[in-house]
């Protein structure tokens, strides 16, 4: 979180601890934050996390909060919330209209200062989130890929690379271990239109140096890397 967002926090709720989860996103990258998510779920129950990746801040897409089972979201609807929210049971979703919950300003951008964070401290401080105003419940779509699963065989996408120079894919390891994949030794990997077969590995040790491999990634998602290196 950037230092004015919690500078408007601090201006509401001074007793607060801030843990920045992800600052690597390449600029208006949705999708690359996504692979970040699974780090929500390792927070204590009824924590708020402002999530936002913005592309299409100032325009007619809506400001929204959602109410999960354990965590609160508050940021754009754009995708990126349902994405985050999802492996929870929603209980409501609204949208933020209340003027009282909004910092005037000549300007159209920068709502995450605005708005977003005006919003999350008064969370903090204990604000329904019915109060935000109208309930909603159709959003922008998900902007997480799903894996292709036919039969035997799984088909699974790059989502970005990471500064490690580590491909991560869409795969994560509870699919692949229901569906068993994770025992396969080799995997069928398309790199810039060459098929490539790799190993699986269980840690980067386990090859020589400049080896590729296929590992399960801190995400808990599949990744192509090289030992130690950047593909």
């Amino acid at each position: 979180m950037c230092k004015c967002n919690k500078g408007v926090i601090l201006n509401i709720s001074s007793i607060v601890i801030f843990v920045d989860i992800y600052h690597k996103v390449s600029r208006y990258n949705i999708r690359m934050c996504v692979s970040s998510f699974p780090s929500f779920s390792r927070f204590p129950k009824g924590k708020t996390h402002l999530v936002v990746i913005d592309p299409g801040v100032g325009t007619s897409r809506r400001r929204i909060a959602i109410k999960g089972k354990p965590y609160l979201y508050v940021g754009p609807d754009n995708g990126l919330l349902p994405s985050a929210a999802k492996a929870e049971r929603i209980e409501k979703i609204v949208e933020i209209s209340n003027y009282r919950f909004i910092i005037t300003s000549t300007s159209t951008i920068f709502e995450g200062r605005k708005i977003f964070a005006f919003v999350e401290a008064n969370f903090l401080k204990g604000l329904p989130i019915e109060d935000l105003c109208p309930e909603i419940h159709v959003l922008v779509e998900p902007l997480l890929i799903e894996p292709e699963v036919n039969g035997d065989r799984i088909i699974g996408f790059v989502v970005h690379n990471d500064w490690f120079g580590n491909l991560i894919t869409n795969l994560s390891k509870g699919l692949l271990d229901k569906l068993r994949i994770i025992e396969c030794v080799l995997f069928d990997v398309n790199l810039g239109g060459v098929l490539k077969m790799i190993r699986f590995c269980r840690a980067y040790g386990e090859v020589p140096d400049n080896y590729p491999i296929v590992i399960i990634g801190s995400s808990g998602f599949l990744e192509v890397s090289i030992n130690p290196g950047s593909i």
